[in-house]
């Protein structure tokens, strides 16, 4: 049993913990992924959910209040601790995969009663996010490392092959990541004059303006939240005149099938983003990052040809030839990096 540790705060740390877990079961290891927000008290819960929905309306109060976040773990009771480290005994839990640093006070208090504890701290971004600000934990791994240039290790999001440039819908999906951050929606109607169609990932139905010619709109499911439950997150296409239903997916995430069959995302820079752009083959067009981290994401995929802000896209005209450029060099990326699902049951650190 190899247990993943997640944070509900960025479905950019959630989902690829989601996905670790569907590697590793399919190579026949259990995992069992644990959100830290199923610790907190309701009043924190609800705290979560209200900045969440302030946050994707205005991305200035988001970055804001990513600059004085306190860790959600502090807010976790010595009695829930103990009653997590007991169902951890009860299972021989030894190995522990952790993709937020809100979670390592915790695991390391549970390893330092035990000589055989095994923790592998595992960073999307390629550089320290948040939540590991000021700390340095040893046994880390990375998806991508932003000071050497390179992907060290990554996790395949799909096993089909990338759709073939010819078969793509002359499409771009916008998206704010797991939250709905950034200014994306206010692109919308330059990326449509300049020729493109546009799937658009909302958060409210709000966001949508079903009107808009050559606008599909999708939704995650407003309602849903990661520490509800353990699957990915229910997405929908908003219509006219219907109620929107929701579908998870099997194996990965649904707005990866969008991904899959656009000419490029159009997106701040999260490392989740990072990983679908990786095994889609989906170019990035990159807008304002949320955060220090999210800005070194966008220098990376820039410095290995895989990405480019939106503003020098639309000094070149907003270019499918340059979208083709970046999509050619992405191809067979992603099957060269070495799997950390592979290496976490051949028993390497």
């Amino acid at each position: 049993m190899i247990e993943i540790l997640t944070s509900g705060v960025a479905l950019g740390v959630h989902v690829p913990g989601l996905l670790l877990a569907d590697r590793l079961r399919e190579r026949g290891v259990p995992a069992r992924v644990t959100v830290l927000e199923r610790l907190l008290p309701e009043e924190k819960l609800a705290t979560t959910r209200a900045m969440k929905a302030a946050f994707h309306r205005d991305f200035r109060a988001a970055l804001v209040g990513q600059r004085v976040a306190s860790n959600p773990g502090d807010a976790v009771s010595d009695s829930r601790v103990d009653s997590l480290f007991a169902e951890w005994a009860a299972r021989g839990a030894r190995r522990f995969v952790v993709f937020s640093g809100y979670w390592l006070s915790i695991v390391e208090r549970y390893a330092s009663s035990r000589d055989d504890v095994q923790v592998h701290v595992c960073h999307v971004d390629s550089t320290a996010s948040p939540s590991f600000r000021g700390v340095s934990p040893p046994g880390s791994v990375w998806l991508a490392d932003a000071d050497q240039g390179t992907l060290p290790l990554t996790i395949p999001v799909s096993h089909e092959p990338p759709v073939p440039w010819s078969e793509r819908s002359h499409a771009l999906l916008l998206h704010g990541g797991g939250w709905g951050m950034g200014t994306y929606l206010s692109h919308a109607s330059e990326l449509l004059t300049a020729g493109f169609e546009l799937d658009v990932v909302a958060h409210e139905e709000s966001d949508a303006v079903l009107d808009d010619p050559g606008v599909r709109y999708h939704l995650i499911d407003p309602s849903w939240h990661p520490w509800i439950d353990d699957g990915y997150p229910p997405f929908g296409r908003l219509r006219h005149g219907s109620r929107t239903s929701f579908a998870r997916g099997t194996g990965h995430h649904s707005s990866f099938d969008l991904m899959r069959v656009s000419m490029a995302a159009v997106s701040k820079p999260g490392g989740g983003t990072l990983l679908d752009s990786l095994w889609s083959a989906t170019p990035l067009a990159f807008l304002e990052p949320f955060g220090a981290h999210e800005q070194r994401n966008s220098e990376l995929w820039q410095r290995l040809g895989f990405g480019i802000t939106l503003d020098a896209w639309r000094a070149q005209g907003c270019s499918s030839d340059v979208l083709a450029s970046l999509h050619e060099a992405l191809l067979g990326v992603a099957r060269t990096v070495p799997d950390l699902s592979s290496i976490l049951t051949s028993g390497e650190s």
